[in-house]
């Protein structure tokens, strides 16, 4: 009969070859598990990554479609004040021809109303009729009226541009002028809008601009003008309406002397 001692070595050894395994196997999937939880880290990870460079990426899209839309407007605000400034310029164009044909057409009449005045005061058999002297001189005035209204709504608009071209009229309105007592006229034209009047008298006859001038009716002093523009035999006066007494006009027809020199 054989002996169970083999048979017990053989069971022995086989058991401690099964739990050489069993260890080794055990440490081998300890070891896939922490390279499968190492891996999945790691993919979570490179998702997390993977999502913020996409937010990143949309942020950025946005933020540049937004600069985009910003220079789009300024761009748009250029051209819409380009477009203005040209349109400016071309009304402030238009509005200097305007006045320089108001003044222009103002002159003429002036001339106009001088041409008239010599006419009456030196008539000859072959000229008009006083009534038609007369009638002549109204309408030249109603023009007159008429293009200093619309020279004045046009200086206006013009603003700056009005200011720079009154400068040198400023600078020669504040010669002091002399004193001429001798020098006496008449009023032709009076116009109550804008308060001033036409005289007969220019710098032929010594008339500066700035002076001082009294307004005599019936031997009766009933205000005054300041000279504020000169031509060769006509001249336009403001006038001084603290002067004039309650209810009193400076009439055509009225009489005017030098007051004094204005300082």
């Amino acid at each position: 009969m054989n002996s169970p001692k083999p048979l017990l070595a053989i069971s022995v050894s086989l058991l401690l070859i099964s739990a050489v395994f069993g260890a080794l196997n055990g440490s081998k999937a300890k070891a896939l598990r922490n390279e499968v939880t190492t891996a999945k880290s790691q993919r979570e990870s490179a998702e997390r990554q993977r999502q913020t460079a996409e937010k990143n990426i949309k942020n950025r899209e946005t933020r540049l479609g937004n600069e985009v839309a910003k220079i789009a407007e300024n761009e748009s605000r250029i051209a819409s004040a380009e477009a203005e400034l040209v349109k400016t310029q071309t009304e402030k164009s238009d509005l200097q021809g305007k006045l320089q044909a108001n003044e222009s057409q103002i002159a003429e009449l002036q001339k106009h109303m001088q041409e008239m005045t010599q006419t009456a005061t030196n008539p000859n058999p072959g000229a008009p009729s006083v009534a038609e002297l007369q009638a002549q001189l109204d309408d030249a005035r109603k023009q007159l009226e008429g293009a200093e209204r619309e020279k004045t709504f046009i200086s206006e608009k013009m603003g700056p541009t009005r200011e720079q071209s009154r400068g040198p009229e400023v600078m020669v309105q504040r010669r002091e002028p002399s004193f001429h007592p001798s020098i006496r006229g008449t009023v032709m034209a009076v116009n109550q809008a804008y308060n001033f009047v036409v005289l007969n008298l220019g710098n032929r006859q010594g008339l500066e601009p700035n002076a001082e001038m009294l307004v005599i009716r019936d031997t009766t002093i009933i205000g005054k003008i300041r000279i504020s523009s000169v031509e060769p035999a006509t001249a336009i006066g403001d006038i001084l309406g603290n002067s004039l007494a309650r209810g009193v006009q400076v009439q055509p027809g009225d009489t005017v002397i030098y007051a004094s020199s204005n300082s």
